[in-house]
């Protein structure tokens, strides 16, 4: 039996071959569509997902993972580990964590004896993923469960994320772009950059370039700027663009000294509200 077992929502889009390597649980989120609720990457892919968006009819809606969810997920982990790390998008964008710990509550009544705890990583998408990797790495070397936790603690002060929107609509109509539109200009054809700060577990804007190339140079400016030429870990993300992704990857490969590269899609649950089309990083340096 192990020593730690890790649980992460789906929001985390890792790898499937990272997923399997550390035996992490994944909780899907929910995708609602037309009356029916689909679990993200079981019953519904994030590809087909978008492409219902890009239709602009009958859009879909989401929802965190049940109470129950993550309940059944402590319970499964722990029949193979002494322990169990729960770590979740940020709080502050999410209820997620509020199910995580729930769960938490009413499995010290059904499973005695069990330890679980559940982190707020204040990260979303690729950080989130490194984050989760980064303790589930920790945990396969036998670890105690306070080593899993100060490794997780450790990665939110190191991983970056930023975004590039291919468009401000999606926004627009859920109603969530008070500030964005202030900022922006009230114009709807711009190609913002965002960035999720772990340290207040927020996503703000940081800047508004007109062309999908501006925003992608921008990125790869900070990026730069941050990484200081040191070896970096990359997950390039997207949003039913993987053509562009791969250029993406490619261009990076080319400009930086990378450790490893992923191309994986950008999770539904938050793509419903930035739109397809949407290309992202997740990066840290040694």
């Amino acid at each position: 039996m192990r020593k730690v077992g890790v649980v992460a929502d789906s929001i985390c889009c890792l790898p499937q071959e990272i997923v399997k390597k550390y035996d992490i649980h994944v909780v899907p989120m929910e995708i609602i569509y037309e009356g029916k609720s689909y679990r993200d990457g079981i019953d519904i892919s994030p590809n087909e997902v978008y492409k219902i968006m890009r239709k602009k009819e009958h859009l879909p809606t989401t929802s965190t993972a049940s109470v129950g969810d993550f309940l059944n997920a402590y319970r499964q982990l722990s029949q193979k580990a002494q322990s169990v790390l729960c770590i979740t998008v940020t709080s502050l964008q999410s209820k997620v964590f509020e199910a995580a710990s729930a769960a938490k509550e009413i499995a010290k009544e059904e499973i005695p004896g069990a330890i679980i705890e559940v982190f707020d990583s204040r990260s979303v998408a690729a950080a989130l993923g490194f984050i989760v990797r980064e303790a589930a790495r920790v945990a396969s070397e036998g670890a105690e469960l306070a080593e899993v936790v100060e490794a997780a603690r450790n990665m939110m002060g190191r991983v970056n994320f930023l975004a590039t929107l291919d468009t401000l609509y999606y926004l627009a109509r859920l109603g969530r772009i008070a500030r964005a539109a202030a900022w922006a200009g009230n114009v709807l054809d711009v190609k913002p950059v965002l960035e999720h700060n772990p340290a207040i577990g927020e996503t703000m804007p940081v800047a508004r370039p007109r062309t999908r190339r501006k925003a992608i140079e921008k990125m790869l400016q900070i990026m730069s700027d941050r990484t200081k030429g040191s070896p970096v870990h990359v997950m390039v993300q997207h949003a039913d663009d993987l053509e562009e992704a791969k250029k993406l990857a490619a261009e990076i490969e080319s400009r930086f000294n990378c450790v490893e590269m992923y191309i994986t899609e950008f999770a539904p649950v938050m793509g419903v509200h930035t739109g397809p089309g949407l290309l992202a990083i997740g990066f840290y340096a040694d």
